[in-house]
């Protein structure tokens, strides 16, 4: 006896606890579809941002402005494998903090300044012109 007489005999004969193919499938679709929405609305968004973030800290250079997760405002010093070396105030007040603890890089690089002067303009006749 094979799986598809098994269950067409079951769904015929339709015993108040056996389960038929729609009952599980009726079953599964909500899962699947929780799970979609899991993916396309928090797991997905959350990796895009921990790829910018890590190539943000992997593209600080010195002379950078950065702000730590404490909120420390400085410019770079010197930059090693893990850590980064900060200079604060006017003091002159070095600090030296681990990479990961760079919430944001105040600083543009020029891959950020060519992909702004790729858009298009326009110029002060209305027509686009691009750089």
């Amino acid at each position: 006896m094979n799986l598809l007489t098994f269950l067409s005999e079951s769904s015929a004969t339709d015993t108040p606890g056996g389960l038929t193919v729609s009952s599980i499938l009726s079953l599964i679709i909500p899962f699947v579809l929780v799970i979609l929405i899991f993916y396309f609305l928090i797991i997905r968004p959350e990796k895009k941002r921990n790829k910018e973030m890590q190539e943000m800290l992997n593209n600080i250079q010195v002379a950078d402005e950065v702000i730590t997760t404490g909120g420390i405002i400085g410019r770079v010093l010197s930059v090693k494998e893990d850590t980064v070396l900060i200079e604060t105030g006017s003091d002159r007040t070095k600090i030296r903090v681990v990479k990961t603890a760079i919430a944001k890089n105040n600083t543009a690089h020029e891959a950020a300044e060519s992909v702004a002067e790729a858009k298009p303009a326009k110029n002060k006749s209305g027509k686009t012109e691009i750089k």
